[in-house]
């Protein structure tokens, strides 16, 4: 069997194994780091760790089958006129709008409004099998484009209603007639998409559907495949209906083992973006002793992950990623003693539909609760976080310094002697080369030099950097939010190579005091102001001195 064949057939929720394919597992599978009932052992001439270093990558996961009418992919045959979508690279126009017209219900009049039948259920069925027939990219984001400019608020009867609320307002008519005024006003400012969007909500499978569209819709705007404010403004519409229908209340936490079902550890392997998960081997230790990996999965789409965390168990706050992710022998039995310390080493969206919905927040507070009673002990909760986009930050300074010779405002005088008389360079502009291939880790001298400039540097830019008042850093932003405090700063925290390009091999800790996170979360986010540690606070003021920026 090749590696990019489907491997994983089983149903949601069932075992998945290669018996399915006439193979059968062979025993002592399990002890060479495969998933039980994956039927992986029948691999064994690839060698004894049975994937090549990056294979959890590919996609070995087979679509699941239809469940119903509703949500049926296949061909392009049976779609009526619809099917012209289907055909060559340029699809006519007609076939889209008619397809759009077909789907989009009309908005009924107020007055009939709780009595007007809901939309044909084959119609929504005919525009999902219509939408995944087209070619992902530019075909798909032209349809998504029409739906946003051709079907919103009817703005003359927006108009219309606007002058009525004033008209009332400016009357001094009784509130019972201008609350119906702006009632109506109200209901004509709704877009007629989103009643597309509600009946499809409805269906079975459709809420995938319409994390599978919105997907879509966010590559299209970051490609620039769709723009314009009608396209922004259907996204955030459909932002808020998924953060309504994926709030707390629908989602279900779940632990990932090595004995979850294959297609789970595949999801959550290829979801994962922190840190990029090797081989099989790699996945059973993340799920192994003194590590947890939990999700949030949808009532309505049990089993499938919508966001993961990674923690690891350990007895203090970990100040490298390298001994939570390196290679490690077979497992062994936890200590409870050893275990005081909960780190949150890893968070990623599985679904780029959800992207902006508010789900990373209520998964680590639901984490904490179920760490909570299984280790009553635990009294640490703390993140081992990266730093994007600190590099480039510094890189942006260098450069900025570069272009005045002489100018100095990053390094104190003894630094950047020491600096020129490592690379021979002056400081700033050999450093800004260095930064770019980053060749600056291969000397010892020139790490221990960088050390303290850099540790000040990082701090500055985590608690100083603002975009619009709060944290410039995503992710410090969104520790901080939550009621976590700037805890610590680590030297050579991730020495992998996405580390040293990303943030100078740097990682942070944000830790969590559970009494006090709801009033660090509130000082934060209505005074801006960011809660540090004496550490953070020190390097702060160091960089105040030595820098004149």
């Amino acid at each position: 069997m090749l590696p990019n064949q489907p491997l994983c057939l089983g149903a949601p929720r069932k075992r998945c194994g290669l018996a399915l394919l006439g193979r059968r597992e062979e025993p002592g599978a399990a002890a060479r780091g495969v998933p039980a009932g994956c039927g992986l052992a029948s691999m064994s001439r690839l060698g004894p760790f049975l994937v090549a270093p990056r294979l959890l990558r590919r996609s070995w996961v087979l679509p699941r089958g239809p469940s119903r009418v509703s949500i049926v992919t296949g061909p392009c045959a049976g779609l009526g006129a619809a099917a012209s979508l289907c055909s060559g690279p340029a699809a006519p126009s007609l076939a889209m709008e008619e397809l759009l017209s077909r789907s989009v219900p009309p908005l009924p009049p107020y007055e009939t409004r709780e009595k007007a039948p809901p939309p044909a259920e084959l119609r929504s069925a005919e525009f999902v099998r219509s939408y995944r027939a087209l070619e992902a990219g530019p075909r798909r984001a032209e349809l998504l484009a029409r739906l946003a400019r051709d079907f919103g608020v009817d703005h003359g009867r927006v108009a219309e209603f606007s002058a009525k609320v004033l008209q009332a307002r400016e009357q001094q008519r009784e509130p019972g007639a201008l609350l119906q005024a702006e009632d109506r006003l109200r209901y004509y400012l709704t877009p007629r998409y989103r009643g597309l969007f509600q009946h499809l909500g409805r269906l079975e499978g459709g809420l995938r559907f319409l994390m599978e569209l919105r997907g879509d819709l966010v590559e299209a705007l970051a490609a620039r495949h769709a723009e314009g404010p009608h396209v922004r403004e259907m996204n955030g519409m459909l932002k808020s209906m998924l953060s309504e229908w994926f709030s707390t209340g629908f989602l279900n936490l779940e632990r990932v083992t090595w004995q979850s079902p294959c297609e789970v550890l595949q999801k959550i392997s290829d979801s994962e973006a922190v840190h990029p998960v090797r081989n099989w081997i790699d996945m059973k230790r993340r799920v192994g002793s003194y590590r947890r990996c939990y999700f949030f999965a949808h009532c309505a789409i049990p089993g499938e992950p919508l966001i993961a965390l990674h923690v690891a168990l350990t007895n203090e706050i970990s100040s490298s990623i390298q001994a939570i992710v390196k290679e490690v022998p077979p497992l062994e039995t936890e200590d409870m003693n050893k275990i005081t310390t909960a780190i949150f080493y890893s968070i990623s969206l599985t679904q780029q539909g959800l992207q902006g919905v508010e789900l990373g927040t209520h998964l680590i507070k639901r984490v904490v609760k179920e760490l909570q009673g299984e280790f009553p002990q635990i009294k640490v909760f703390s993140s081992l976080s990266p730093i994007p986009g600190f590099t480039k930050w510094l890189i942006g300074l260098l450069t900025s310094q570069t272009k005045e010779q002489g100018r100095n405002e990053l390094f104190t005088d003894a630094e950047c002697q020491e600096i020129s008389e490592i690379t021979g360079d002056p400081a700033a502009e050999k450093l800004k080369r260095l930064l770019t291939n980053n060749e600056w880790v291969r000397s010892e001298r020139l790490v221990k030099a960088l050390h303290s400039p850099f540790m000040r540097l990082c701090a500055w830019y985590l608690y100083g950097e603002k975009h619009r008042g709060y944290a410039l850093n995503p992710v410090a932003n969104f520790h901080l939010q939550n009621g976590a405090v700037l805890w610590r700063i680590n030297w050579m925290a991730d020495t992998s190579p996405r580390g040293i390009t990303a943030s100078c091999g740097m990682m942070v800790n944000y830790r969590y005091f559970l009494e006090d996170t709801a009033s660090n979360s509130a000082g934060y986010l209505g005074t801006k102001h960011i809660k540090a540690s004496e550490q953070v606070l020190s390097l702060v003021s160091q960089f105040q001195q030595n820098s004149k920026l």
